[in-house]
């Protein structure tokens, strides 16, 4: 299993702001198995750059939407593999508590906010509803479970053959506890983390501004790194990255909260065009 990442931040990166190594691009993430099949986690504005690298060859895209927040879907309308007749995408993604995914796109890809409607994307598109139990693609066996962030998010857990990829882009597991993390069974996301051997992670705040961030949706570095280690991962990318924080703030922050907390797994922050093998 492949795991590119195409987009690293929360909102897009401030202007004029150092962000040649992290990047300025909202979430998304690609996961490619040894026989080809192809999943695309999100679609903030880094997967226009995805599309332009998958041209027109992609018979069959699985895109996998964890809720949608503007961040995680503003580039939906720019990923050219939906106006490819040739290719079958199928969307999965969250309903709400009133609308289901395909009126809940419909909202975005319309006028006047986008002037290409979901029904005129000329791809042979399909939309399916999270959680759904287990889903088999591929090589893949691809699970979502609900986690704690404002409005209905889910994170997901792939498994392949040899290894196992959790992501938990936006994620507050530490909401309303005194102490963090919990046991497993009363943290929000373990299941799907539990054990896996990279784990893609919220990280969008230091441990001085998460206080007056409480509620937002979000973790600390350090809420992030204590999460992995709850869930005994192999491998942890701290993710969805402030947009204030420059290249120099993110390396201080991480750098910081790895050097104080001494986690027994790798840490390495989530930066584009970033690419991990797994066995």
């Amino acid at each position: 299993m492949r795991v590119t990442l195409w987009g690293t931040r929360g909102s897009l990166a401030s202007p004029g702001a150092d962000t040649a190594r992290y990047g300025g691009n909202t979430s998304c993430v690609a996961a490619e198995g040894n026989d080809g099949t192809l999943l695309v986690l999100d679609a903030g504005t880094g997967i226009r750059s995805l599309g332009l690298s998958l041209g027109n060859a992609v018979r069959r895209l699985d895109l996998w939407l964890t809720h949608l927040h503007m961040d995680h879907v503003q580039g939906l309308g720019f990923f050219s593999t939906l106006y490819n007749p040739a290719a079958e995408v199928h969307i999965w993604g969250p309903a709400s508590t009133t609308l289901g995914l395909r009126a809940r796109l419909m909202r975005y890809l319309s006028p006047p906010l986008f002037p290409v409607r979901l029904h005129d994307l000329p791809c042979n598109l399909h939309l399916h509803e999270v959680p759904c139990g287990e889903v088999h693609i591929g090589e893949f066996r691809i699970s979502a479970v609900l986690v704690c962030h404002p409005g209905p998010t889910v994170a997901y857990r792939i498994q392949g053959p040899r290894s196992t990829f959790a992501y938990f882009p936006d994620h507050e597991p530490a909401l309303g506890v005194s102490r963090f993390p919990l046991t497993p069974e009363w943290t929000s996301g373990f299941p799907a983390a539990a054990g896996a051997d990279l784990l893609i992670h919220d990280a969008q705040y230091s441990a001085a501004e998460y206080p007056e961030h409480v509620g937002w949706g979000h973790s600390s570095v350090e809420q992030a790194i204590a999460f992995a280690t709850l869930a005994r991962v192999k491998h942890l990318v701290p993710f969805h990255h402030d947009p204030a924080h420059n290249d120099a703030e993110l390396d201080r922050i991480i750098s910081a909260a790895t050097a104080a907390m001494r986690p027994s797994f790798q840490v390495t922050p989530g930066t584009e065009g970033a690419t991990f093998d797994l066995p």
